[in-house]
């Protein structure tokens, strides 16, 4: 695997730079180096008490672990504040079955690179999961600032229900009274976090 933008002298591993990943879009700079080069290093600076295995086992877990922070950090690829503050301003009060054109607009507002999106409300779990988001129990008697549902599809409702938190209201295409807009004792929720592990 291969990573740039970075210098192996200068690695700090406390700024939220972004390690770019081999599909990455950025074109590779002359600091580009592979884990490999940067354990070789490591290896040389070792003193003879640790077992080779013992410190190849130790830097890939370091390295390991500052690659999840920062894609936990970085894969939040656009501003939280500007999707909410989107959602705020809508003004509606009753639905006009726009709730995935409407978040989408708010996360593309906000910097989301969307790209191809499904129609229907409810497939929009793995679009989410690109732009930042991971799936976690839902937190409906604890919503954070961005948190989003999906009510999957059910017999009465074909393409499902989509809606972010402002941080005090659940809105859609319309500001909700609440989460619960179908009162379907079918309805099964899917609910996505920024960056949640």
């Amino acid at each position: 695997m291969i990573y740039s933008d970075y210098s192996i002298q200068d690695l700090d591993y406390t700024t939220t730079r972004v390690a770019h990943y081999s599909n990455a879009t950025t074109p590779m700079t002359k600091n580009a180096f592979s884990i490999d080069d940067y354990i070789q290093k490591q290896l040389a600076k070792k003193k003879a008490k640790n077992s080779l295995s013992d410190t190849y086992s130790n830097i890939y877990k370091h390295l390991n672990d500052v690659i999840i922070k920062q894609t936990d950090q970085m894969n939040q690829l656009f501003d939280l504040t500007k999707f909410t503050d989107r959602l705020k301003h809508i003004s509606a009060r009753v639905s006009s079955a726009r709730c995935a054109r409407s978040i989408r607009t708010a996360l593309e507002n906000a910097g989301a690179q969307i790209g191809e999106h499904p129609v229907a409300a409810s497939d929009w779990g793995q679009t989410l999961e690109k732009i930042g988001y991971k799936k976690i129990d839902p937190a409906f008697d604890q919503p954070v600032e961005g948190d989003i549902y999906i009510i999957q599809r059910t017999r009465r409702h074909t393409y499902g229900h989509i809606a972010g938190y402002t941080g005090t209201q659940w809105v859609s295409d319309y500001k909700q009274p609440s989460y619960d807009v179908y009162h379907d004792p079918e309805a099964t929720y899917a609910y996505y976090r920024v960056g949640s592990s």
